[in-house]
C-alpha cells in the first residue's frame, strides 16, 4: 500500500488498519529490542534525576514546547 492509497481512504478506515497492525505486532513473538543509544539517555537521565537536576513538564508544556 502506498501512501497516495492511503491519503484516499477515510480516517475511520485508516484507525482501523493502524489498530489491526499495533494488534498484529502486539501477537509478535519476536520482539524488537530497543538500540543501545535508547539505554544511554535513560542511564543519563536517571543520573540527573538522583542528583536532584531533572526536569518535570507536564504534558500541556511538553505540547507547546513541541509547537514552537
Amino acid at each position: 500500500m502506498t501512501i497516495a492509497q492511503i491519503k484516499t481512504m477515510s480516517t475511520i478506515e485508516r484507525l482501523r488498519i493502524m489498530e489491526e497492525l499495533w494488534d498484529s505486532l502486539n501477537h509478535e513473538e519476536k520482539e524488537c529490542e530497543s538500540p543501545d543509544w535508547h539505554g544511554s539517555i535513560l542511564e543519563k537521565r536517571k543520573k540527573k534525576i538522583e542528583k536532584g537536576e531533572g526536569e518535570f513538564i507536564s504534558l500541556e508544556k511538553l505540547k507547546s514546547k513541541a509547537r514552537q
